[in-house]
């Protein structure tokens, strides 16, 4: 999953010579990425990275056979609860980051993107690929499509959120 700051600000950081140099609201965020296996006890963290202005994460579903017997594609009427799980540990995560960052740092203009880009990994090859992508994101910033230096128009972040989906 990707997860956005409000207008991507770049609130985490920079990155200089192809190396992150980290904001202290980055620590806030990735000590409430290592949280989320305490309180949402039928998950598993995999890669994370964060970025100057958004950040990358592989959560795996696990010990929980309600969110495992459901199919990720449900047809229409019905519900995917894996889904609503997923959507339920992500408000959380930005809930606690933006709470903490204000209360902590007095930062109160810190704020996410209204949503989130998920992408469900069904294989091996699958993981793999995601893993490559999340630990070298920071190598690729200068290209990256959310680096603001990038943007081209008014419509630039709606093109560069595009390739989530």
């Amino acid at each position: 999953m990707t997860i956005c700051t409000q207008n991507k600000v770049n609130y985490f950081g920079e990155i200089k010579k192809r190396r992150i140099q980290l904001s202290d609201i980055e620590q806030i965020a990735t000590d409430c990425w290592q949280a989320i296996s305490k309180h949402f006890r039928d998950t598993a963290l995999d890669e994370f990275v964060v970025m100057p202005n958004h950040i990358h994460g592989i959560l795996i579903f696990v010990g929980n056979a309600d969110l495992r017997s459901k199919p990720l594609y449900c047809p229409q009427g019905q519900t995917d609860r894996s889904k609503m799980y997923l959507s339920k540990i992500i408000h959380g995560f930005k809930s606690s980051v933006t709470r903490i960052a204000r209360k902590q740092w007095n930062n109160y203009s810190f704020g996410w993107q209204k949503s989130f880009y998920d992408h469900v990994i069904r294989n091996d090859a699958d993981l793999h690929r995601v893993r490559t992508y999340i630990r070298n994101n920071p190598l690729n910033w200068e290209s990256d499509r959310d680096n603001q230096i990038n943007w081209k128009g008014r419509n630039a972040d709606l093109r560069s959120l595009r390739r989530y989906r």
